[in-house]
């Protein structure tokens, strides 16, 4: 091809009213989704165990939940305490489906249910959606918890759908074998919720980049604003409300295939508010947020609640942290430092974090030991008051092991203090030293 014949073609394409963009390739987003990918992959090749597979495939369900709830929250700005209703609705429809199949009634493959849950989901988000976002604010957070404890009162009263308080149970494992595949192992199941998942975070992260994402976000920041342009903000919310739920529906049939069971507390309340404490938690107002905090919350609700019953304490205790000293979230806190990685500034910041770090592990062994003291003398004790913690035995009702936890709170406060203010005052450096040399 000539010069002339390619010059020629842009001045037809600028007199056509077309014009000719380049755009160049994302290489740090496709680095970043092709190490998601990759994680994901050889996870359960590392941590092979039976428990460590249960634990990824709970995180990958929330993992979908979580966004599915931020589509709302963090996207367009609704606070909903009926979340789970999409999410055990859908779940509800894929059990019954799921039997179908076994009972020979019905054709569908396993690896397929997720999306009977989300259109179920879906569906359901167009009936109580367009109940709920006809207000916004207040008004529409108190219309979804209503509708909430509607459908969790509504699965007690109807055993013959919702299975009463028992729940309705299901197997996995139907239909002919595909290249070996059952799903009746855990790790099969696990790669059927990563693949899930991983396309549900591509589908909803291309979503915010949509013209339908951008004036959610328009809703989100100044609803007046946009109904001044033109568009129908309760249209707006409606739409995003039905998308949400699909996904939301998509991770319900996933905890159906996963625990083979389905019961009332999929719609309940405590769901409802573990995917809200997800959102905060991770930060809301990244996209990338729900996904740690849906992987902190996991951690909190299955492995630290094998190690001690007193895990919802600690995870409340963590939230009120987290809300009052990181407002942002746990994702605000890694967007703060890539600023000091591009300018190469990260170094000079690492004795101080190090410094706070181990001041904070010090509070964080008062905390536990405080909280385990407690609930072994006040809820425990019928057990006995021996207990046994970091490997060390001793009595809860002796006066030693309350001593050091009041040491340990002395000790930690003031190196808390210490530590966070030379931290502050090597950030404030560092601050500087960048805009002067912006400036």
């Amino acid at each position: 091809m000539t010069m002339e014949t390619t010059m020629q073609q842009r001045r037809d394409a600028v007199h056509s009213g077309r014009t000719m963009r380049y755009r160049p390739l994302n290489l740090g987003r496709w680095l970043i989704w092709g190490l998601t990918a990759l994680a994901m992959l050889v996870a359960p090749l590392i941590f092979s165990g039976g428990f460590a597979i249960t634990l990824m495939s709970q995180m990958g369900i929330m993992i979908i939940f979580a966004l599915s709830y931020n589509m709302l929250l963090g996207q367009t700005g609704m606070l909903s305490f009926g979340h789970a209703v999409y999410s055990g609705m859908g779940a509800f429809i894929s059990v019954h489906v799921l039997n179908m199949v076994g009972a020979g009634s019905a054709w569908l493959p396993v690896s397929l249910l997720p999306l009977v849950g989300g259109i179920a989901g879906a569906f359901f988000g167009i009936i109580f959606g367009y109940v709920t976002t006809k207000k916004s604010g207040t008004t529409f957070a108190m219309i979804t918890l209503g509708i909430g404890e509607m459908v969790f009162a509504s699965s007690l009263m109807f055993p013959e759908f919702f299975g009463g308080e028992g729940g309705i149970s299901t197997n996995r494992v139907v239909g002919e074998p595909f290249l070996g595949i059952t799903f009746g192992p855990g790790r099969q199941v696990y790669y059927l919720i990563a693949v899930w998942c991983l396309l549900s975070m591509a589908a909803m992260f291309a979503w915010t980049q949509t013209p339908l994402g951008r004036i959610a976000n328009a809703v989100r920041d100044n609803p007046e604003r946009v109904e001044f342009i033109g568009y129908n903000t309760q249209r707006v919310r409606f739409l995003v409300l039905i998308l949400s739920a699909f996904f939301a529906g998509i991770s319900g049939a996933l905890a159906c295939i996963n625990f083979e069971i389905v019961s009332a507390e999929n719609v309940s309340a405590v769901r409802s508010g573990g995917v809200l404490l997800a959102a905060f938690i991770g930060g809301a107002g990244f996209f990338f947020g729900p996904i740690i905090g849906a992987i902190v919350f996991i951690l909190f609700a299955v492995a630290l609640s094998d190690l001690t019953k007193a895990w919802l304490l600690y995870l409340g205790l963590f939230f009120v942290a987290t809300v009052m000293f990181v407002p942002g979230g746990l994702a605000s806190l890694l967007m703060m430092q890539l600023p000091l990685i591009a300018r190469r500034k990260f170094g000079a910041m690492v004795p101080a974090y190090l410094k706070s770090g181990a001041a904070g592990i010090v509070l964080l062994a008062a905390v536990i030991l405080t909280v385990e003291l407690v609930y072994k003398v006040q809820v425990d004790a019928a057990n006995g008051t021996a207990m046994t913690m970091f490997g060390i035995a001793f009595d809860a009702a002796t006066l030693t092991p309350w001593l050091v936890a009041a040491a340990l709170w002395a000790v930690g406060l003031f190196a808390w203090r210490i530590t966070t203010r030379q931290a502050r005052v090597v950030w404030d450096r560092v601050q500087a030293e960048m805009n002067g040399g912006a400036a």
